[in-house]
């Protein structure tokens, strides 16, 4: 069986399962590309009326992509233009997803990061479950929020975007709502109950948008628990509406708090070339379309295929797994306006 599963049901669904349960589904360049033809082909087929995303396994429905295969192009090369050529697939088949004409659902139940998380924000209906844990972790690797991440960081309340992706957090499904990264929350037991029905609707019989509403209504809950992002709010907002990285932690250091202290470690933590390159590109993608960011993310994830944090990055948590990075800049003072620049040029 391959590492993503296509299948049309009698019903009118056409179903994407990502299949890589051991690699927690995370996406390579020919699943990619099955999705982006597939998806193509379904746009034109009046037997499939509704998509849903799915996937194997119980742990996660795709945990990004397939890093580790993307560490090779540190060997220079072809081996960065294999990389560039699954970027720029990945961005696509994104973008098809965004601007797709047929309702897709998408089934977020536990772990979506990264590549997962831009593959379904175009789903009409990304639905999350008490198991969902939800991250843009790009920090923790000496990357950057990619897949349009942009588009959607900037669209939440407040400065919660710039937070959760400068400070990599998991957050779980009451703060991916809040977020305004997700459409509706399910309790995992009645998730099954949807899927059977979404899978045993006739949608070949007219009337889908608004039945496929009703459907996922008829399940949908809120979350048992307040998500910490709504009440952290005020003070996210306090610290993260400074314009530079050296403000925000010099705002933080002045926090006499637990949240001080833990999201300054946190940011220290991260690559500061990562951490500025980010901030400048969350502030250039406010006011730009989803398109319009995945066209900058790829001019970016160019560069920074060409430099040295990104693969220490991956090294430290990936391969070696120490967790102990050697990046280049050690302070973020030492990183300039110019270097951040230049990230930003083809």
């Amino acid at each position: 069986m391959g590492d993503v599963l296509f299948s049309k049901e009698k019903n009118g669904l056409g179903v994407i399962t990502l299949n890589r349960p051991k690699a927690l589904n995370a996406l390579n360049y020919d699943m990619l590309k099955g999705i982006n033809e597939t998806l193509n082909k379904w746009r034109d087929d009046d037997t499939v009326q509704v998509v849903l995303f799915d996937a194997a396994g119980d742990r996660a429905f795709c945990a990004g992509g397939d890093i580790k295969t993307l560490y090779e192009a540190r060997q220079g090369g072809a081996k960065i233009e294999d990389a560039v050529a699954f970027f720029d697939l990945e961005y696509e088949t994104d973008a098809i997803i965004f601007d797709y004409p047929k309702p897709i659902v998408a089934n977020l139940d536990g772990i979506v990061m990264g590549g997962g998380v831009g593959l379904t924000y175009g789903a009409d209906y990304k639905i999350v479950t008490e198991q969902t844990k939800w991250a843009m972790p790009e920090m923790n690797i000496g990357f950057f929020p990619d897949v349009g991440a942009t588009y959607f960081l900037n669209k939440g309340p407040g400065m919660a975007g710039r937070y959760v992706v400068l400070t990599a957090r998991t957050i779980g499904a009451a703060d991916v709502l809040y977020l305004e990264a997700a459409d509706a929350h399910v309790q995992t037991e009645q998730l099954v109950k949807l899927l059977d029905e979404l899978k045993s609707e006739d949608w070949l019989n007219g009337n889908v948008e608004k039945r496929l509403s009703t459907l996922v209504e008829k399940y949908a809950s809120t979350p048992k628990e307040l998500g910490e992002l709504q009440r952290l709010q005020p003070v996210i907002d306090k610290h993260f509406s400074h314009d530079t990285l050296e403000e925000i932690v010099a705002s933080l250091d002045g926090e006499e708090s637990e949240f001080g202290e833990k999201t300054k470690k946190r940011l220290l933590e991260k690559s500061p070339v990562s951490l500025k390159v980010t901030l400048e590109q969350l502030k250039r993608g406010v006011g730009k379309s989803f398109r319009e960011c995945l066209k900058t993310d790829l001019v970016l994830a160019e560069n920074f295929m060409k430099h040295d944090d990104f693969f220490e990055g991956v090294r430290s948590v990936l391969v070696d797994k120490d967790r102990n990075p050697n990046y280049k800049y050690k302070t973020l003072e030492k990183v300039s306006d110019e270097l951040v620049e230049s990230f930003f040029e083809k």
